[in-house]
């Protein structure tokens, strides 16, 4: 069977490269788009290559960044103009084929294989795109092409910016296998440090390792991180890859977050704060037509330790009062109030699409759901037109010891995956 041609396209610094189209004086200083321009809360988002020379990471806080960079300079985020520029760019991608996967914004998946007869091999198609979007959209990309969808994302990481990498099967032992694991999606730092301790380094290792061992492991996971490795990806562009071993899972998610002014010291406090950070979440899945199949909550303490914990749900929420029921849950669950507590996230996760079928519990009532549905359609109608703050909770009214919230941008997040840039 013919190979396919699959093409990766990452929009290089892409909020960076989008902040400098309508600030030019910033070409050439380092800068960075930040959540909040305040040291203690600001979370860098973005940053461009002057910035990235000085060491500054994304997802470090400002005044880590400042440590390092004094007169680094600061530009807060504009989410509605990163959309608008990622919707340009799909339109681009589309005039080549029509099986196109977006991985957050600034990334795509393309299959090209059916394109070629009117637009030529894949690199050929790749140039085109790569000045087109230049020329169109004033952004460089870095696009990689292989034959399937790990390696062409592997390519497009490879050189940066404004580059075409191609990775054939006649490479794998020369490009690929060389790479530390960590290079290859889906394996994050936790998984690094446990592939490296069973001794497996690099993606070589990984490759000749036996799945059914890592399966053991590691679940289904395990057999996947091998077979990708050996390049035995046979997953189409257009359905959501799932990297965790249960390809029926969407692998998007929605969080909300915020670092507060003070810590939070009680269940009270937390509670304000979930309820503000619900009714954004609940806003952003209501506009993207989404419901959460689960939810996962990360504290931050007054040490900068993390914990995460999540649940699945029997039924997909969306509703306000529903992720405030499950978040508190998992809160009230799991925390140990050994220390304050410094920032606070709400995500959802396994999304499904609002229309999707499920199946009832037998102690539901439908009457009380259609209710709540439509009372949760209201209250987005209600806010959408008239703002957040025409509708709100008694409690967030309360004059209380509890912080003054000041949403982290950063924590705004819309993928499973890191969308940070």
């Amino acid at each position: 069977m013919k190979d396919r041609i699959i093409l990766h396209v990452d929009i290089n610094n892409c909020y960076a490269s989008i902040e400098l189209l309508e600030r030019p004086d910033l070409r050439g200083k380092p800068f960075a788009v930040c959540g909040s321009q305040d040291d203690r809360r600001g979370i860098i988002l973005a940053k461009n290559e002057e910035a990235k020379a000085y060491g500054i990471k994304t997802a470090e806080t400002l005044w880590q960044a400042r440590k390092k960079c004094p007169h680094l300079q600061t530009v807060p985020p504009q989410h509605d103009k990163y959309r608008l520029f990622s919707r340009r760019a799909q339109q681009i991608y589309a005039t080549y084929t029509d099986q196109l996967e977006p991985f957050g914004l600034d990334e795509c998946w393309l299959d090209v294989t059916g394109s070629t007869a009117l637009f030529g091999d894949g690199r050929e198609i790749a140039e085109r795109i790569r000045n087109r979007m230049k020329t169109e959209l004033g952004l460089t990309v870095s696009i990689g092409i292989s034959f399937n969808k790990i390696f062409a994302k592997l390519g497009s990481d490879l050189h940066k910016p404004d580059a075409v990498t191609e990775i054939g099967r006649d490479q794998i032992e020369t490009i690929v296998w060389p790479l530390a694991v960590e290079r290859m999606i889906g394996i994050g730092k936790v998984t690094q440090k446990r592939l490296n301790d069973l001794g497996i380094e690099t993606l070589g290792d990984l490759a000749h390792c036996d799945p059914e061992e890592l399966e053991i492991l590691f679940g289904e996971h395990g057999r996947n991180m091998v077979l990708y490795a050996r390049g035995e990806d046979t997953t189409p562009v257009g359905r959501s890859m799932d990297f965790f071993g249960d390809s029926k899972k969407p692998n998007k998610s929605i969080g909300r977050g915020t670092t507060c002014r003070e810590n939070l010291e009680t269940s009270a406090e937390v509670k304000r704060v979930m309820m503000d950070l619900c009714q954004r979440l609940s806003t952003a899945l209501h506009e993207e037509t989404l419901k959460a199949g689960g939810i996962q909550i990360t504290i931050k303490d007054d040490q900068f330790k993390t914990q995460q914990v999540q649940t699945q749900l029997a039924v997909p929420v969306r509703s306000e009062r529903d992720l405030i029921h499950y978040g508190m849950n998992l809160f009230n669950e799991n925390y140990n109030w050994k220390r304050s507590i410094r920032a606070l996230t709400i995500t959802a996760i396994n999304l499904v699409d609002e229309t999707s079928p499920y199946q009832p519990s037998l102690f539901d009532n439908p009457k009380t759901d259609e209710k709540n549905e439509l009372l949760d359609q209201t209250l987005y109608d209600l806010r959408s037109r008239f703002g957040a703050s025409i509708v709100q909770h008694a409690t967030q009214h309360l004059e209380t010891k509890g912080p003054q919230l000041q949403p982290n941008t950063s924590q705004d997040e819309t993928n499973s995956q890191e969308n940070l840039h």
